[in-house]
């Protein structure tokens, strides 16, 4: 297979959009944004997060189109990321978004399940046009995927797609990090492509479909809690209805939204948003401390605080229930002291780039696969 377009000389803002480039700065506030397409997808991945079907839901597409419009010249996003469901069901939304977004100096990323590819592994042209608008193209290739989509049609349509010069990336899924599907999948998609294509690799959460065979390990029970910062909650999100939440868990997204995760509608605009974004103090303390950590803290007396994974994202959502909470939230992020951690804590995050993501965020025996044929 032919090897991706390599850069010569300084790097020009919009002309490559490397795996890295959006995982080193997806701990910053309101860097970027991610938007739900579509809830609709043609295909039924036995572990699908959204649980999403051919007749799921799908915001209007103007809505979208305003919100991106909103994005301006002073302060836009520097990524906006789509995904769905299956984004590509609406191939000439995503070309417009990308457009509008790249006139006002926001690059785009879209990430498919590659349900086109089922057959020959040809891209059709209208999806082909929406792929050449944005600046990074991602496909998910799992074993769920693969039982409806044939893993060679996937890499055909990658070496396709590298040759027309976008920048492409692999999110992978295995049942744990030693599961021996991860280990063959990456080796093949290492020789294929010589090294050039970054895969990040993560495992099934109980969510969506999964949550009906999935069983999660078991952890135990955390004696201690210290501060563990969410920092997934750095992007805003446009869910499906609009709503925009600082959280893309589905316990979250599907609605309705606990208080303290909404950061309004994307009819508000994007200035709204990001204001909120950033301004936000119960997202600001999720985003230092980590959920648990604010409510063993700050919580009244006798309230409890569970442990282990999902609890961590349990108390998350019930975090607005106590008015006395947010108020303590409220005084304690107005700190100075608050302020000088936040600007110590954000430096750290952003000095650990985009392996240190990985590594939090993946699966970190593959954590370095995200590297992959990025720029010397």
């Amino acid at each position: 297979m032919r090897a991706p377009r390599r850069r010569n000389g300084p790097r020009l803002k919009g002309e490559f959009l490397h795996l890295i480039d959006l995982l080193a700065r997806r701990t910053v506030p309101a860097a970027g944004v991610s938007i739900g397409l579509t809830r609709r997808c043609p295909l039924s991945c036995a572990h699908c997060a959204t649980n999403s079907t051919s007749t799921s839901e799908e915001i209007a597409a103007e809505v979208l189109v305003d919100f991106v419009a909103s994005f301006g010249t002073d302060d836009p996003p520097e990524f906006l990321a789509m995904s769905g469901g299956e984004p590509m069901l609406r191939p000439a939304l995503v070309r417009e978004l990308a457009e509008r977004a790249s006139a006002v100096g926001c690059r785009s990323t879209v990430l498919s399940g590659m349900f086109f590819a089922r057959g020959a592994g040809r891209i059709p042209p209208p999806i082909r046009r929406a792929i050449d608008a944005v600046d990074h193209f991602s496909v998910s290739l799992d074993v769920f995927h693969e039982r409806e989509v044939p893993r060679a049609n996937v890499l055909r349509v990658l070496d396709a797609v590298l040759a027309g010069g976008t920048d492409v990336s692999i999110h992978a899924v295995g049942l744990d990090a030693d599961d021996p599907y991860l280990e063959e999948l990456t080796a093949e998609v290492r020789r294929a492509f010589d090294d050039r294509v970054p895969i990040f690799v993560n495992t099934v959460n109980a969510f969506g479909r999964a949550r009906d065979w999935y069983v999660p390990p078991e952890l135990s029970e955390l004696q201690a809690i210290g501060a563990s910062p969410c920092q997934l909650a750095a992007w805003p999100l446009v869910a499906w209805d609009g709503t925009v939440t600082t959280c893309g868990n589905e316990d979250v997204v599907d609605g309705p939204a606990p208080p303290h995760l909404r950061l309004g509608h994307a009819r508000d605009g994007w200035p709204a948003v990001q204001a909120r974004c950033r301004a936000s103090s119960m997202a600001r303390a999720i985003r230092l401390y980590g959920p648990m950590y604010v409510a063993d803290r700050l919580a009244a007396d006798g309230d409890a605080v569970v442990g282990g994974c999902d609890g961590y994202c349990a108390t998350c959502r019930t975090l607005s229930d106590s008015p006395a909470l947010l108020g303590e939230v409220e005084e304690l992020m107005a700190r100075s002291s608050t302020l000088t951690v936040e600007a110590f804590a954000a430096d750290l995050q952003l000095r650990d780039g985009a392996l240190g993501f990985a590594r939090r965020y993946g699966t970190e025996r593959y954590a370095e696969l995200a590297l992959l044929g990025a720029p010397a």
